[in-house]
């Protein structure tokens, strides 16, 4: 099973003037691709400009202190704020947080509060993505190689987690997964939570929802990949940031109703076993191309003996199931 191919954002937005402040407003609506425009007014900072006003320490622990007086919950006033930060001059703290104030922080009547952007940054320092390395060594992970039947083990190097056959090397799913998830947790509780998070963005993917932007994803069959030991792999595409994810056929059916309800009748449930566990998931073994122009796929998906076989259109759409018992 692949894991996602991040490629540079195009802006598709139209022609766009920079405001004095250094942010780029759009003068025009953006057209839905499925019915009129959508009117929209909208202001963006700059990229260069993120990074500026991040680059120094006073502002990361202005962020931070936000976090530590708990933002997300009731606004925090100056002087809680001013406390907290290792700064003497009120009036250079009062520059820093203005800097801040508008697209990372937000100030009312009531105190300040984290806006979105500047959430995700606090975030983000805090899991170790933008600022820790880690490596963890093998480890045993429950399942059977869908290809030899050998033992299954775990591994975190260069911020992905593996999950892979010990004896003839196949790859049953590697993913980028932040460090800070390896905190405070066993091998058995780290695989669960990388479980819940590769599946939940497998199935906003599938859903339509871009896992990196929020943005609308288009989602294709693609026949004979060049890059995959597949002969089919489904492919989404991002139309707002150009976040890529491939996958099998059969990850998308996750949160597929029928094959929940499936599952779930025949005691297996799909939102805690890891679906690397089962082969439908992580290969095309039991995936079928029935037509090819138009494409058209099914996967089987077998359980205590009876199927479940899922036909599939060229969007990766269900047509129809069928029950085999």
């Amino acid at each position: 099973m692949s894991q996602f191919d991040r490629s540079a954002g195009t802006d598709a937005g139209g022609d766009r003037e920079a405001d004095g402040d250094g942010s780029v407003a759009t003068g025009e609506p953006e057209a839905d691709r499925d019915g009129p425009a959508t009117p929209r007014t909208e202001t963006r900072v700059l990229p260069a400009e993120v990074f500026a006003t991040l680059g120094d320490d006073t502002r990361v622990a202005i962020l931070r202190a936000l976090l530590e007086c708990g933002a997300d919950e009731a606004p925090v006033s100056f002087t809680d704020l001013f406390e907290r930060v290792d700064v003497d001059d009120s009036a250079n703290f009062s520059y820093h947080l203005r800097q801040l104030t508008g697209h990372f922080v937000r100030r009312s009547d009531a105190g300040y509060e984290f806006r979105s952007p500047g959430r995700k940054v606090v975030s983000a320092i805090f899991t170790g993505s933008l600022t820790e390395r880690a490596q963890l060594g093998f480890f045993p992970a429950d399942g059977a190689c869908y290809d030899c039947g050998g033992a299954l083990h775990g591994w975190y190097v260069d911020d992905e987690l593996t999950v892979g056959c010990a004896d003839c090397g196949t790859v049953q799913v590697s993913y980028p997964f932040p460090s800070g998830g390896l905190d405070d947790r066993t091998t058995d509780e780290l695989l669960q939570a990388f479980h819940h998070y590769v599946r939940h963005h497998y199935c906003l993917a599938a859903d339509g929802v871009c896992p990196e932007c929020t943005g609308s994803i288009d989602t294709t069959l693609v026949r004979d990949p060049d890059d995959e030991d597949l002969d089919v792999a489904v492919e989404h595409v991002c139309r707002r940031c150009s976040y890529r994810l491939r996958s099998t056929v059969g990850v998308t059916l996750l949160d597929h109703a029928e094959t929940l309800v499936f599952h779930s009748d025949r005691g297996v449930d799909l939102n805690t076993a890891p679906f690397w566990q089962f082969d439908w998931c992580v290969s095309d073994r039991l995936t079928e191309v029935v037509s090819e122009d138009p494409l058209r796929v099914r996967v089987t998906l077998p359980c205590a003996g009876d199927e479940l076989r899922v036909l599939l259109d060229e969007t990766c759409a269900v047509i129809e199931t069928t029950l085999v018992e």
